[in-house]
């Protein structure tokens, strides 16, 4: 297995929006490789790639022994109209902090696969909450993003605290 570094706050590639992938090459499968081997760990739910220091739009995720991944995700269904979720969120990024953050209950990501074709990759709960934290991730925002003002004044804090 290749171990892959997690980036945490302050690394300027989580604060970039992804490129698109264009070509899928040598390179993009050795990314899907290793986003899929790193997310195969204790307490992971999904790893985007530039949390592994690649800008590139990809994640993967690791949801209740379900272990995928999606190219090009794009988030096209996420309301908060009717159901949303508002517990606690962390990321590995933002090692050991977790604060209430509201999400859409059920959420729906379409993007595609190492063969090209289109995919579709949705849930509700713990599911939704990563697609929408990792799409998140691509384009460069943090979940602590999301956070209200005073919670995220806080976060904040707690984060220089602890990470420094």
């Amino acid at each position: 297995m290749t171990y892959r570094e997690i980036r945490v706050i302050g690394d300027p590639v989580l604060r970039t929006p992804c490129e698109w992938i264009t070509d899928i090459d040598d390179k993009v499968k050795n990314l899907v490789e290793d986003l899929l081997e790193n997310v195969d760990m204790e307490g992971r739910a999904g790893l985007a790639a530039n949390q592994i220091g690649v800008g590139l739009r990809a994640f993967s995720w690791n949801i209740d022994g379900d272990i995928g991944y999606v190219l090009n995700p794009k988030l096209v269904e996420a309301s908060m109209d009717e159901e949303y979720q508002d517990g606690d969120e962390g990321c590995l990024s933002v090692p050991g902090l977790w604060f209430p953050t509201k999400r859409a209950w059920y959420a729906r990501v379409e993007g595609i696969n190492l063969d090209g074709k289109p995919i579709v990759v949705e849930g509700e709960e713990l599911m939704a909450r990563c697609l929408q934290h990792e799409c998140d991730h691509l384009e460069g925002m943090l979940y602590l993003d999301r956070l209200d003002r005073a919670m995220r004044r806080k976060a904040m804090k707690e984060v220089r605290e602890k990470i420094g």
